[in-house]
Parts: structure tokens; sequence; C-alpha cells
């Protein structure tokens, strides 16, 4: 049967064979070097600013939004969220379950963000941005040109939820000046699910330095201190970690990411 679906999505027979062998023990050297090589290559994809990290979660895709929320932010901030279907309404319902200050862009469900919607919060002391760059629910790819303007304008955060997009549309996390990007293993990447990853830029690198801890399991901290040597604090999900590096590679051989 073929699967059509926006993910998890079929994978080839490379990414299949994996996961007909054995997990193998993680906490090795050769597993490190492999991490390190993920790493290095979705920095090189998403053309992340210079010093960047990327850290793999062993979450679904809420798990890394979770995480950047608690994470990346704090209770000072004043946050926009873009609110366009079920994922943006996430991003909603994790704000106020983490008691974070923010403002809700309702659009219209299918429809999308125009320069309008923005310009009311234009000057307002906002310090981020949430979006779902591509709301899964609708299918709407916003317009990542125009929030990236306004948040350049208005000297506001960007995080871009990327999970449907990465791999799959035009993603470049410099031109963006994205402080944060997020994307999933069952999307594009077309490996199993159960990898989140989460790239971050210096500034959104020393928000996380700079916040208190507030979960353990999705502790950024802990992830960014793990990744310097190739490893993850908690058992990840190897056999998908591995699937990753199998794609990532094929990739870099074609010649390039999106």
């Amino acid at each position: 049967m073929l699967n059509f679906t926006v993910g998890p999505v079929m994978s080839c027979d490379e990414v299949l064979e994996v996961a007909s062998h054995s997990t193998p023990y993680f906490r090795t050297q050769e597993f490190s070097e492999m991490m390190l090589e993920n790493e290095k290559l979705m920095l090189k994809f998403l053309n992340a600013p210079k010093n960047s990290k990327c850290v793999f979660l062993t979450a679904s895709g809420t798990g890394a939004m979770e995480s950047c929320v608690i994470n990346v932010l704090n209770s000072s901030d004043k946050a926009i969220v873009i609110n366009g279907g079920s994922f943006g309404e996430r991003f909603v319902k994790i704000c106020e379950l983490h008691k974070i200050n923010y403002s809700e862009i309702k659009l219209n469900f299918g429809s999308q963000i125009k320069s309008n919607d923005l310009e009311k919060f234009s000057g307002k002391d906002y310090t981020a941005l949430l979006v779902n760059m591509h709301e899964t629910s609708s299918g709407v790819l916003y317009d990542m040109n125009l929030i990236s303007d306004f948040c350049r304008k208005n000297n506001i955060m960007l995080i871009v939820d990327a999970i449907s997009s990465f791999i799959a549309d035009e993603l470049d996390m410099k031109k963006l000046n994205a402080a944060v990007v997020i994307t999933g293993s069952q999307k594009a990447l077309a490996v199993q699910p159960g990898i989140s990853i989460i790239a971050l830029s210096q500034e959104a690198l020393k928000r996380v330095e700079n916040n208190p801890e507030t979960c353990m399991y999705l502790s950024l901290k802990e992830a960014l201190k793990n990744s310097v040597r190739g490893q993850t604090p908690f058992t990840p999900a190897v056999i998908t970690l591995i699937q990753i590096n199998k794609r990532l590679v094929s990739i870099n051989t074609q010649g390039g990411g999106a």
C-alpha cells in the first residue's frame, strides 16, 4: 500500500535496512562520531548562522515545540503566536501551560498571513514570534519572508517550527534570521518517527544558558552539554538516529539540502 500522508512517510530501502538489525549500544565512539556528523549536516542544510548548535531529542515534534518554549523563553518575554490551525493552536496551549505572556494572531483556517496581521503588533515591545512555517493541518505555507522582515524590523526573535518544511520547502536559517528551527524525523527526512531536531543560533543558546531549568527530560542545557561529545543525556531512539544519518549523508552526496 502506498502512503501519501504528510508523515510518517514511506522510507527508502537503505533506511528500511537499518531497522532490520538489532539496536546497537550507543555509548561508543562510533555512535558519537555519527551524531556529530548528523549535527554538522543538519546545520549545513539549514544554512545555520556561525556557531549554531543542533540537538536531537527522542520526542515527537510537540516535545521539541515545548522544549523550545520552556528553555528559550521565560516569564519576562512577550511573544506573538501565529495560529492558523491545529499546530498553531498547539503553540498557544504550550505558552498558556507554561505561563508565557503571548498575543495570538488568529487566522481563518487555510488563510495566508498578511502584512496588516503583523503590523498591529509593530513597536509594542514583543520579544519573540512563534510560527509553524507549514501549518500542516491546513496545508498553508506561510510567507516566511514577510514574517522575517517584520521580526527584523521590530528586533523580535523568530522561532520556526519547520517540521513539515525541512527539505520539502526552501528554508534558510540565516536568511530568515531565525533563532530557532525545529524539525522531525518522520516528514521529508523519511525515517521512523521518534526524533525531533532543534537548531539554535547563538542568540537562542545564550537564552538557554541564562534561563532556569524547569524540566529534566526536555532540558536543552543537558542536550547541548551532551551534544559536545556526540551524545544524548538519556537513551535515544538509536535506530532512528542511524536512519537519519543514512538520509543526511545520502542527501549530502546528491549535492544539497532543500
